[in-house]
């Protein structure tokens, strides 16, 4: 049997890779933008925020366009859009077209994971999908482990504008290859075998449940409760990405004078952690299900566990002045509170099979909001106090809420009802 589906989640995860490369490289560059346009730590936050108001304006509207036109043609199409917008960060002259410029790459990125829901989702049954997911995913951490001393080094020999116009010219390129490599539906594609294309159509729904209505409606998108309270703890998880993304190097230079080329060093050790335990966390996920047969076994419970965990690792970052201690305690926050982002994407999956980018395009919106508060809320309380302790404490008080929400109200089993035959 080929197996090209995994090549198919291979070529997402690269797209995945290129897109929170052009996310983070800003975060890289705070102290050359800060010195050229006399920036302070709310402009950046302010410049850093834009990419998430663009993002929300999107990310429902690509996941519609995706389920209506194909992950095909709207990823590629928005890859080089958003590649063009990233090379054009590196041709701001001062804090405004700072913002403009981040504000469309969000906008230009909104359709992305809703296009790698929908590809999982018609391409992988649900027996695989946690843990394709999870592959994918794990692009967003392993991107800052080979980004972090890649952007840091390419700026300081560079300098940050080169940066975004290499990063920008392979968003292109991978646009184009999709383009060539990706069919809509495995059907479609020469490379699939028919003992694959079997495997694949045998079991693309929950094999022993239905839903309680055929077809997904915006109201059960927007109002089932679990799907909210998926997208609220979605938005804790966000918040935690868009705080480590954008302030981590910041963080570090600020706190502990760690050098621009050192602290691309430092940070690894939290995506490379984050990286592992992603993967793992979807293979766990995968075996819940297949041993148990139940969504909330399967995805909520491995959500609000490591959820609190992460939270709990970040206590040490409050208290301590170690720099060691506080990079393990970050390395593991940042690890737990990545590890169930599969299963995130899988609920949309399972609950709105036929509508899964559209779903995923409204999770995605509490994800974009934490994309503005985050870097918003993180740097004017580090303005505030001069110090980062308040922000992060906002941040485990977030996490530990997302945690209790799951435990007390998440059901996704409840939208189906056990077939009868």
């Amino acid at each position: 049997m080929t197996r090209y589906r995994w090549t198919i989640v291979g070529i997402g995860f690269l797209a995945i890779i290129i897109t929170y490369l052009d996310r983070t490289a800003l975060s890289y560059a705070i102290g050359p933008l800060e010195s050229l346009f006399h920036l302070n730590n709310t402009d950046f936050g302010a410049i850093a925020a834009a990419f998430g108001v663009g993002y929300m304006i999107m990310t429902v509207i690509g996941g519609v366009l995706v389920d209506r036109f194909g992950a095909r043609k709207i990823w590629s199409l928005f890859a080089i859009l958003w590649s063009i917008a990233c090379a054009l960060i590196g041709c701001a002259t001062g804090f405004v077209w700072l913002v403009v410029f981040r504000l469309i790459l969000g906008v230009m990125e909104g359709p992305s994971f809703p296009a790698f829901t929908r590809v999982t989702t018609d391409w992988l049954p649900v027996s695989e999908r946690a843990r394709s997911l999870a592959i994918g995913l794990a692009a967003v951490p392993f991107a800052s482990v080979i980004g972090a001393p890649f952007i840091s080094h390419l700026i300081a020999g560079l300098g940050w504008r080169a940066s975004f116009i290499i990063l920008g010219i392979l968003g292109i390129l991978w646009g184009i290859v999709w383009y060539i490599l990706f069919r809509d539906h495995p059907e479609q594609s020469r490379a699939v075998s028919r003992e694959e294309l079997h495997h694949i159509q045998s079991n693309l729904e929950i094999p022993h449940l239905e839903k309680k209505s055929t077809l997904t409606t915006w109201r059960f998108m927007l109002f089932n409760p679990a799907l909210l309270i998926n997208n609220y703890a979605f938005f804790s998880f966000g918040y935690l990405l868009f705080f480590a993304i954008t302030w981590l190097p910041g963080y570090l230079e600020q706190s502990y004078h760690v050098q621009v080329k050192e602290i691309g060093w430092f940070l690894m050790a939290p995506w490379l952690t984050a990286t592992i335990l992603l993967i793992l966390g979807g293979f766990i996920s995968d075996w819940l299900w297949n041993k148990y047969h139940n969504i909330r076994i399967a995805r909520s419970h491995l959500i609000w566990v490591c959820q609190v965990l992460s939270a709990l690792c970040f206590i040490p970052v409050v208290i301590s002045h170690s720099l060691w201690v506080v990079i393990i305690g970050i390395s593991f926050g940042v690890g737990f509170g990545m590890m169930p982002n599969a299963a995130f994407y899988a609920l949309n999956s399972d609950l709105a099979h036929d509508r899964a980018a559209t779903s995923l395009g409204i999770m995605d919106c509490s994800f974009a909001l934490a994309g503005i508060l985050a870097p918003l809320l993180t740097g004017w309380l580090a303005t505030l106090t001069g110090n980062f302790t308040a922000a992060v404490s906002l941040l485990i008080v977030l996490t530990f809420t997302s945690a209790l929400l799951v435990v007390l109200f998440q059901h996704p089993d409840r939208a189906f009802k056990v077939k009868v035959n």
